[in-house]
């Protein structure tokens, strides 16, 4: 896997992780004992994500890849949770998709929008 993509991918997973945490402490939870079991199932919903999207070939791409990953991320982190016996409370799939869609696709919208203003400012008139 090249950098970039390990990068990418190291990046999508601190996202998921933190997203379970402050889902975690936001309900007075003790965030760490419980932490694996929260972020598991959206953390290999992630991975499938990245298969599916084959993110490794783009995955700074807030479009081609962001959004699939995203989408698979939400979609299977649920029914993984589901299956699992843990919550799926309306307002949780809310909360956790619009979440989610800030974490994984906002910062390659971030990260793109940088390096267009880096590539603007190199090109010499």
């Amino acid at each position: 896997m090249r950098a970039r993509a390990a990068i990418a991918l190291v990046t999508d997973a601190v996202l998921v992780t933190t997203f379970a945490a402050v889902g975690r402490a936001s309900h007075e939870s003790a965030v760490l004992p419980g932490l694996a079991q929260t972020a598991w199932p959206f953390l290999v919903a992630l991975a499938a994500g990245w298969m599916l999207a084959r993110a490794w070939r783009d995955p700074l791409a807030p479009w081609r890849t962001g959004i699939i990953v995203w989408l698979v991320t939400v979609t299977g982190g649920m029914l993984l949770r589901a299956a699992s016996g843990q919550g799926t409370a309306f307002a949780f799939v809310v909360v956790a998709t619009l979440t989610l869609l800030l974490f994984v696709v906002g910062w390659r919208l971030l990260a793109a929008a940088l390096r267009s203003l880096r590539a603007r400012r190199t090109v010499v008139p």
